[in-house]
């Protein structure tokens, strides 16, 4: 069974957030913009960030939307247009944030579960081949806690079968691959800006996409289906209401702007993080850089190596001591019952679910000091002491 693990209220407030968002002069300027022009909807500032956003990454097209989620669930309605029949599948990894299953469902197709490496905590690209079938019409990769997937294997596949490559970078703004920025590998890459995120836009996504097509499918569905995107009354398909607004934009465009800045502080704690803990390795398994990675610093994950011991005792002891804590997903199609209705069962996903039972992550966001990295390390040191 997995642990279901709750919130526990921290004897003081918290001391180390998940998550933390703070509205600067750039932020302001970009609100005041939209407010004088009496415009909030989508308008200049969405189209300033789209441009900017794309143009900081390297990526060719990029597609603002409400959310990272809506941001899935565009991208995925979009196969339906480039021959993917309801109800056809698209691979994704059993460990994840349920959003990564939810835009699949939303958009009528259906998720065909791969567990995942221990080691990466991202999906195990030997056993993509196997569960690829007719019906398979897209490999959905995960970032999982800002560290890349195994791309070179993982596009290997994709070309072979060839079906689409869609990578969920919501927790992995900026990490590099072999000097490769994640998002620019497959066919379409989705973002979130939520606060916890690298880059906070209160709310809001973002798809980047590498071809024009798939740029003006998703400008068209995430319009109600409008031709191309555009204000007129032509629909032609199924679309939903999926913008971003020009004050979430305003936000985001602060982000992107601090974003140098943001990713070097984050990088700092977690480097500091592993240095601190890297004597605890017999207790716990962390996720520090791979050869040629470079981790988006988004949280910073732990794995007990004991897989007997559930991590209730740990996050109970961290949120005790004022660190808010969460869980590192679990198995969504075997420990959640939102998705037992699809019908897996427990112990067809055993990494995940291990994972599920034994992982948590909290937070290492710009706003946090070095005497608090000290602290959150030396609470998880003591759990054990």
């Amino acid at each position: 069974m997995h642990t279901a693990v709750t919130s526990v209220a921290p004897k003081t407030p918290y001391r180390i957030t998940f998550g933390h968002i703070e509205i600067g002069e750039t932020a302001r300027r970009w609100l005041n913009d939209a407010l004088d022009r009496h415009w909030v909807s989508e308008g200049l500032n969405v189209q300033r960030f789209e441009r900017e956003f794309a143009r900081a990454f390297g990526y060719r097209h990029a597609v603002a939307t409400s959310s990272g989620t809506d941001a899935g669930i565009v991208a995925m309605s979009a196969l339906l247009e480039r021959g993917a029949a309801r109800g056809d599948e698209v691979i994704t990894p059993a460990l994840a944030f349920v959003a990564t299953a939810n835009c699949i469902l939303a958009a009528g197709l259906t998720p065909k579960f791969v567990d995942v490496e221990l080691e990466t905590l991202t999906i195990n690209p030997a056993l993509i081949g196997a569960a690829i079938t007719p019906h398979t019409r897209a490999i959905q990769v995960v970032h999982t806690m800002g560290k890349p997937c195994r791309m070179r294997d993982i596009l290997a596949i994709a070309k072979r079968h060839r079906r689409a490559v869609i990578e969920d970078c919501c927790e992995a703004h900026g990490a590099t691959l072999n000097g490769q920025v994640v998002g620019s590998f497959g066919d379409m890459a989705l973002f979130s800006f939520y606060a916890a995120h690298m880059i906070c836009s209160g709310e809001g996504g973002m798809i980047a996409a590498s071809e024009d097509e798939w740029a003006l499918l998703c400008r068209s569905i995430r319009t109600h289906g409008r031709r191309d995107g555009q204000p007129a009354f032509h629909f032609d398909r199924v679309g939903f209401n999926s913008k971003m607004n020009d004050l979430e934009a305003a936000i985001g465009l602060e982000g992107l702007e601090l974003f140098d800045r943001t990713f070097a502080v984050r990088r700092r704690h977690l480097a500091r993080l592993w240095e601190l803990l890297r004597p605890m390795e017999d207790r716990l398994i962390l996720y520090p850089d791979g050869p040629g990675e470079v981790i988006c610093p988004h949280a910073f994950p732990l794995v007990l190596r004991d897989a007997s011991r559930s991590i209730e005792g740990l996050y109970e002891h961290l949120e005790g001591r004022g660190i808010q804590c969460k869980t590192l997903f679990g198995s969504l199609p075997t420990q959640h019952r939102a998705l037992a209705f699809l019908g897996y069962r427990l112990g067809q996903f055993p990494v995940a679910e291990r994972i599920g039972e034994t992982g948590l992550h909290f937070g290492v966001h710009q706003y946090l000091t070095d005497d608090d990295i000290a602290y959150a390390a030396e609470s998880v040191a003591s759990y054990f002491a």
